[in-house]
């Protein structure tokens, strides 16, 4: 027969190792902090002494064996509305100088005003001019600007009278020379058969006129001439000019 205190300590082993079990599974893979016993209430200020509270013990337990598997990543949100502008930075410093460029070409820009009429009139009553080679008569002009064109325009009665075949021509000169800007600005009188006598009844004085444009003439006073002289290769004539009527010289500036 067992005795009564021997069957006491079997029951209470019986009781106690299952208990003992679950709570060595439970701590399986804690490790208690060694230091965390070493305190007592009154020895919260020894050196090494370190104190845990109920929260940062179950804080601990929690991210042991309370964390979860992290899941897969979330679609992309949208995207944000513009935010304001932002406040202007400051002006850099300014660049270096860059390298000098080539030399230019020279343009003289002129500024002008609007365009005035310039004319003038020379005339001459009952000039009567006889000779057959030389100046008849001249007018001088003041050009404004070298960039124009002078029209010229002489009106008056001439006459040619010869014994046999014979040319005359009245052209105008300008300061002495002829127009070269395009070509020259004359008239001709031909008489392809003469009056036996030079005093003969056949001596007609028609008004007739030498007109044209001339360019190429620079600005300032200009010497505006009416000439006779022959005709090339043709012998000369008895010449008259502005008999008995008036003559006059025209001349004006345009802009070409």
């Amino acid at each position: 027969m067992m005795s009564p205190l021997i069957a006491r300590l079997l029951l209470l082993v019986c009781l106690a190792l299952p208990l003992y079990g679950v709570e060595k599974v439970r701590n399986r893979g804690y490790r208690k902090d060694p230091d965390a016993d070493k305190c007592a209430e009154n020895d919260a200020e020894k050196p090494n002494c370190t104190r845990h509270s109920g929260e940062e013990r179950s804080a601990n337990l929690n991210k042991m064996f309370g964390s979860c598997m992290q899941g897969p990543a979330g679609n992309s949100g949208r995207e944000g509305n513009p935010g304001a502008n932002g406040i202007p930075g400051t002006p850099g410093i300014p660049g270096r100088d860059g390298p000098k460029g080539e030399k230019g070409e020279c343009i003289n820009e002129i500024f002008e005003e609007s365009w005035r009429p310039n004319y003038k009139q020379c005339a001459w009553n009952s000039l009567n001019y006889g000779i057959d080679l030389g100046k008849v008569a001249d007018c001088t002009f003041t050009k404004l600007r070298t960039d124009s064109a002078l029209r010229v325009l002489f009106s008056g009665s001439l006459r040619l009278k010869c014994k046999n075949a014979c040319c005359q021509r009245w052209y105008f000169t300008f300061n002495g020379a002829e127009c070269a800007g395009p070509l020259p600005i004359e008239s001709i009188i031909y008489l392809d058969q003469g009056s036996p006598e030079l005093n003969s009844t056949i001596n007609i004085h028609r008004t007739s006129s030498v007109e044209g444009l001339c360019e190429g003439v620079k600005a300032g006073l200009v010497d505006v001439a009416v000439w006779v002289g022959t005709c090339d290769d043709y012998p000369r004539g008895d010449a008259s000019t502005g008999w008995n009527s008036v003559s006059r010289v025209i001349i004006e500036e345009l802009p070409k």
